[in-house]
């Protein structure tokens, strides 16, 4: 409504007017005693709010048909495989560093990753053609290809757990790279991260209840201790935001698993050849087998820069330096001390060896009490 009454307005009001805006050809404004009326050729500004009602009542459908099935998408889930990456509160630092390295070691091992559309090399034939129906039927064909997602080589995917990240690998082998990722590391003893702290490949999924895994494992680890194939082995469980698997039930029933395939393969928790890493996140359970997981610092990109002669050193320097008690020079005194009178006391065994026997225990006696002789009787 209009405040002022008998002026022409261009329905801007001082008070409560509405600012009525025509979408196409708007004819007049006009104030007839302080009501403003908007005349419209084609569109009024009802139609433009029925429209905008329309949109969003669509977006709403289209949400509620399609957003739990996109969650799911970028969710942890069986079937899976990837890298899973530890950091310390900064994840999506360590998510840029993720892709930096597994895309640098990536196209070194695979290649450079492919990211053209392929119908696009046909776009010049199309044109060419004379039919129409089948120029439009190849055109939506296109369309619809490229609104599907592609599956790039890498892609975050939400793990479940705070402080970890979950990288999904497409025809890549995780093992491989991440094997190749921290050798790399440890000989050239370049650090390749700030964030990232452990780098585990998951070349498995299954769900986190015992049945599951017991059927899902006895299959996945026959290539490595299924007769004739044995190694010694050690078994490394995490639990992230899940309490129905116990450490010790997990660990047992596993270790059967493998004395089941091969009786030969042994437990080693010093240096082992093989190490099953199982990670269980809620409902998802992780694994993979690797190597020289002892050498490469349980795949720790921080501690793999290390040089490990260190460790060797100080225990030599440990070893070659004296205690805190020995560097006393009352130490060395009571050493010393402690030489001399057992000298002093071979000495005199020596000299009472030619006595009799109750001299000898009379003599021992003396020694003993260190402040007194004792007389032969």
């Amino acid at each position: 409504m209009c405040v002022l009454s008998g002026v022409c307005c261009l329905c801007v009001c001082s008070l409560r007017c509405v600012l009525f805006v025509c979408v196409l050809r708007c004819v007049c404004v006009v104030c007839v005693c302080g009501v403003c009326v908007c005349v419209c050729s084609l569109r009024c500004v009802l139609s433009v709010w029925v429209m905008s009602e329309e949109s969003r009542k669509r977006g709403w459908r289209a949400q509620a048909r399609g957003g739990k099935r996109a969650r799911r998408e970028r969710a942890l889930c069986t079937g899976m495989q990837g890298v899973l990456i530890t950091c310390n509160m900064n994840a999506q630092r360590c998510t840029a560093e993720a892709y930096s390295l597994l895309g640098e070691y990536g196209d070194r091992l695979y290649g450079p990753e492919e990211l053209g559309d392929p119908q696009s090399s046909n776009s010049d034939e199309e044109q060419d053609e004379d039919d129409v129906e089948a120029a439009l039927k190849k055109e939506v064909m296109q369309l619809q290809g490229s609104n599907k997602k592609r599956k790039r080589r890498f892609q975050a995917v939400d793990s479940g757990a705070n402080n970890v990240v979950f990288i999904q690998t497409h025809h890549v082998d995780p093992e491989k790279l991440v094997h190749h990722i921290l050798q790399d590391i440890y000989q050239t003893k370049k650090k390749k991260s700030r964030v990232i702290l452990r780098m585990l490949p998951v070349s498995g999924t299954c769900r986190a209840f015992p049945e599951d895994m017991e059927k899902y494992l006895s299959s996945y680890l026959e290539p490595w201790f299924k007769a004739p194939n044995h190694a010694s082995y050690q078994i490394n469980f995490k639990a992230r935001n899940s309490s129905h698997n116990k450490r010790d039930d997990v660990i047992k029933a596993l270790a059967g698993l493998v004395a089941k395939l091969n009786p030969e393969n042994k437990v080693d928790l010093t240096d082992p050849e093989l190490t099953i890493i199982v990670e269980i996140i809620k409902s998802v359970c992780c694994v993979s087998v690797v190597r020289d997981y002892t050498l490469f610092r349980k795949y720790n990109l921080q501690e793999v820069t290390r040089e490990p002669a260190n460790e060797n050193q100080r225990a030599a320097k440990s070893k070659a330096e004296p205690t805190a008690d020995e560097a006393r020079p009352e130490h060395k005194k009571e050493v010393v001390e402690a030489g001399s009178e057992q000298k002093e006391a071979g000495q005199n065994i020596e000299e009472k060896e030619g006595g009799t026997d109750g001299e000898k225990e009379t003599e021992a006696v003396a020694q003993g009490n260190g402040s007194k002789e004792a007389e032969p009787e």
